[in-house]
């Protein structure tokens, strides 16, 4: 039987990035990322997709070869249809038709979210079965979502809980610009709050019900608390930046985990898993891993490396599609807002 070889394409931001996956297994995953938005405090979508147009083509050639192949070795091409920045989205979507005609190969979109719950299903060698085992609750937390996700099957997902407003990730950016600590933020809050006090200061959390989470009361709150701190001692972010990380760090992750555990007691799982780019945040890994030993649940963390937006887990959820022949046409478009 042939080997399966899926190329994957990542455009859904800023980080342009091309992965090839053999079988399963990890053969290249390479990303390009843009340091021109860091002087904007945000991602500029124009320039995002003016830089996707410079990188992809180098990105993808560096990642076949990396993979030890020619194009002509590729079974098919996945790449992110959505959600994310509909001019960056053009430029993957776009490549990944040219990629696909030029080579008479099928494509395969791919649901930017899924793609975050099944990075924790690529391997790493042939001999890797460290991976979740059906059903299992997946938390994924990014600077645009914070779900629940019930994980039945590679293809089947239910979101059980998910933010009415702002996403945990936001909430760690928006407190960090608040701060002036600079884009993005959420690192840097990480960074500080080793340092800092967590019982410092009290934040205010919301009272949701069921299972779906709000971060945007949190950031007003903090803004609110911060202006009136200021009002009596203008120095107060400067000389409290340690202590004001880890109380903000500590709040946002006690909602996390609240809801959490409602939903591991819902569900019933043994397992459970995190994803996304804020799964990164050392505090949260704690926490989880405290939760897991206290409550005997295998858990899975996914490495650094696929985290943030990668086209490892692109390539990775286009090769179980492939497996079921879910082919894309080629006058399918991207999707700026797209549901899990």
């Amino acid at each position: 039987m042939s080997k399966v070889r899926i190329l994957g394409i990542e455009s859904s931001c800023d980080d342009t990035s091309a992965a090839v996956i053999e079988d399963g297994v990890i053969k290249s995953n390479i990303v390009a990322s843009q340091a021109v938005h860091e002087k904007y405090g945000g991602v500029v979508p124009e320039l995002a997709s003016r830089a996707h147009q410079q990188h992809i083509v180098p990105v993808v050639d560096t990642a076949i070869k990396e993979a030890g192949m020619k194009p002509e070795d590729i079974s098919a091409v996945a790449f992110t249809r959505g959600p994310g920045l509909l001019g960056s989205l053009l430029v993957g979507t776009s490549f990944a038709k040219g990629f696909a005609l030029s080579m008479n190969i099928p494509m395969v979109e791919v649901n930017h979210l899924q793609a975050h719950v099944l990075a924790h299903f690529i391997k790493a060698d042939e001999h890797d079965h460290n991976q979740p085992r059906f059903p299992f609750l997946c938390l994924l937390v990014s600077g645009g979502h914070s779900q629940l996700v019930l994980v039945h099957d590679y293809l089947n997902m239910e979101i059980i809980g998910t933010t009415i407003d702002d996403a945990a990730g936001e909430a760690f950016d928006k407190c960090a610009k608040i701060m002036d600590l600079g884009y993005p933020g959420g690192p840097v809050i990480d960074k500080l709050a080793k340092q800092g006090n967590a019982d410092a200061f009290k934040f205010n959390k919301p009272k949701i019900d069921n299972l779906d989470y709000s971060f945007s009361g949190l950031k007003t709150s903090f803004l609110y608390f911060l202006r009136d701190r200021m009002k009596e001692n203008p120095e107060f972010i400067n000389q409290n930046k340690l202590d004001l990380s880890a109380s903000i760090q500590r709040t946002i992750i006690e909602i996390l985990m609240d809801k959490f555990h409602k939903a591991v007691q819902q569900t019933g799982v043994k397992e459970v898993a995190v994803a996304g780019g804020v799964s990164a945040n050392s505090g949260l890994r704690i926490a989880l891993e405290q939760y897991a030993k206290e409550e005997q649940l295998g858990l899975f963390v996914p490495k650094f490396s696929y985290t943030t937006d990668n086209a490892a887990m692109i390539a990775i959820t286009g090769y179980y599609k492939y497996h079921q022949k879910l082919f894309a046409p080629q006058d399918i478009t991207p999707q700026a807002r797209m549901g899990l």
